[in-house]
């Protein structure tokens, strides 16, 4: 019987002769120097592979579908400029994408699809705005698919939502080591000629907003009813029933509403459409926010993470902070530094 070992170095090599986008630089699919853990003990038959990032798999009688943490590979090149630039379609998006099916094709047995565990941090699920369920997709022998993609230059290490609670310093070292080696997006000749995402640009930013996220799971370790998070209604209902009057929330801006009394309301990004945090500014306090230009805090490429301070309370849509004044807001962390951000990153992988 062919091993998993053995039928990946086959893939592997099948994809290496192949011409086009699908030749991708330094590639490799050998697992045994993979961080690996445990087996899983439950696993999901994976129903369908969408990208290098993105799957659906059968789990309780539901499809879900998942969003893998810690990674973000390129978009296929059929989507072209659609999403953003940095979100472009590139020739490697749409092999990566190739790479995932057929990886996960080549797990399968006996006409059955792959089978895979998923990993929430601290046991805990969670889910996206989108209603995707984020968690760490688990191979049979253990190994951690998220890190594999990018221990092999698949994905850089996305930080952007905080440092990895799993293995932030696998992906360290698993990211230098792919730019070292050259590997997948980190190969001079990947998209040549074609639209490159910003890297140079992206790092910088992700790592920022990773020191914003470190910075208030320190806050709220030490106050956990009285600095949480906006996308966490379960903190949320925490700090409602300890009934603090005033609370410090920290999370993002998702969207500004213009209400038809002339005031604004602004919508902090959540994990739960039903549960999300509002801030209603009235239209006569609305001259006094302008220094705080909360419309630019959800651009590309600045601090995109708040603090704001206020009682809550719970609404039909919700839950809301009410008696907010504009020095109640405050941003959450540093600015990003263009600049190669590995030396913070190696710095953080030894805390």
């Amino acid at each position: 019987m062919t091993t998993l070992s053995e039928s990946l170095i086959a893939l592997s090599l099948a994809l290496a002769a192949q011409p086009g986008p699908a030749a991708l630089p330094q590639e490799s699919a050998v697992l045994a120097d993979v961080t690996r853990g445990a087996r899983p003990t439950v696993t999901y038959p994976v129903t369908r592979v969408v990208d290098g990032d993105t799957l659906w798999v059968e789990r309780e009688g539901r499809t879900e579908k998942l969003r893998l943490m810690c990674v973000d590979t390129e978009e296929r090149l059929e989507l072209g400029d659609s999403l953003s630039a940095t979100k472009a379609g590139t020739p490697f998006g749409s092999a990566c994408e190739e790479w995932a099916k057929e990886f996960f094709a080549a797990l399968g047995r006996d006409g059955q699809p792959a089978r895979v565990g998923l990993l929430f941090p601290g046991g805990v699920e969670q889910r996206d705005v989108y209603g995707r369920l984020l968690c760490h997709v688990l191979l049979e022998d253990g190994t951690d698919f998220n890190l594999l993609l990018v221990r092999e230059g698949k994905s850089p290490y996305f930080d952007k939502y905080g440092y990895s609670d799993v293995a932030h310093e696998a992906f360290v070292r698993a990211e230098r080591e792919a730019q070292a080696a050259q590997k997948g997006i980190w190969h001079p000749e990947t998209n040549a000629g074609a639209a490159r995402r910003p890297y140079d640009r992206l790092l910088p930013w992700w790592e920022a907003r990773a020191q914003a996220v470190e910075g208030f799971k320190a806050r709220h370790a030490k106050t956990p009813t009285a600095v949480v998070s906006a996308e966490l209604p379960e903190e949320l209902e925490a700090a409602l029933t300890a009934a603090h009057p005033r609370i410090e929330v920290f999370g993002s801006v998702f969207q500004l509403f213009d209400e038809t009394d002339g005031s604004l309301t602004v919508l902090f990004r959540g994990g739960d459409k039903q549960r999300s945090l509002r801030v209603r500014i009235p239209a006569e306090e609305r001259a006094n926010y302008a220094a705080l230009d909360l419309a630019g805090s959800t651009k590309e490429f600045v601090q995109n993470y708040l603090y704001v301070a206020g009682r809550l309370t719970r609404t039909q849509r919700g839950f809301e902070l009410v008696g907010v004044r504009p020095r109640d807001w405050r941003r959450a962390g540093p600015e990003p530094v263009f600049a190669d951000p590995s030396a913070t990153r190696e710095a953080s992988a030894g805390r």
